[in-house]
């Protein structure tokens, strides 16, 4: 049985948060590692809980430090580009995962939607800035607490930007990123929101991984 080992990040982004993929990615890693006799079922147990707790990289690396060929590696983290240009007619664009994060972001979309999903994203500037020119299409932000989204310098004709707040969102976390939104949207919303809280597995579903 094999699966795709856990994934190299720098050392910078051991305090970057974790998506669900990346929590699965390492859950199956476990899984897999209890079936070759490497864990007993109580330290797979024990490892699961923990693992779908995780909330950054830090607290998955230790969790397959001991395990061969599937540590997460800390090494020289990656430079992003200062500035990525999106041109698209149809289809979806989605950035999510541990992406790096541009200095400038540049999408014109036809047709599409577009996600930047800040949750588990390696940022390495204070600021971003997006510039959109979308026709019938969603620009949607997801982005976790300490982060400002400014979009109400956007041209919008026939949609609105529409923020969208958790219940238990910090309103007095201190802002540690800036994105700005500029450009224009034709028959379209922009919606900013805060990343959806992880579902948490059974154990036995845990133990077991998915149906």
């Amino acid at each position: 049985m094999t699966q795709e080992p856990a994934r190299r990040v720098g050392q910078e982004q051991l305090e970057q948060r974790v998506s669900h993929d990346d929590r699965e990615r390492v859950a199956e890693v476990l899984r897999v590692a209890a079936g070759d006799g490497r864990l007993s079922l109580e330290e797979l147990e024990e490892r699961l809980e923990s693992c779908f707790a995780a909330r950054t990289y830090g607290d998955l690396a230790p969790l397959v430090a001991d395990l061969p060929g599937q540590a997460v590696v800390v090494g020289e983290p990656v430079r992003a580009k200062e500035v990525a240009r999106v041109r698209r007619a149809g289809g979806n664009v989605r950035y999510e995962g541990g992406w790096e994060v541009p200095r400038r972001m540049e999408f014109e979309v036809l047709g599409g939607n577009v996600l930047l999903d800040f949750t588990s994203a390696a940022v390495r500037e204070p600021a971003t800035e997006v510039e959109v020119d979308m026709r019938g299409g969603n620009l949607r932000l997801v982005v976790p607490d300490g982060y400002v989204v400014d979009a109400e310098e956007v041209d919008m004709r026939g949609g609105s930007v529409l923020y969208r707040h958790a219940k238990d969102r910090d309103p007095h976390a201190p802002a540690v990123h800036r994105i700005t939104v500029t450009g224009s949207m034709v028959g379209g919303n922009i919606v900013i929101q805060p990343p959806r809280p992880p579902r948490r597995p059974g154990r036995l579903r845990r133990l077991l991984g998915r149906a």
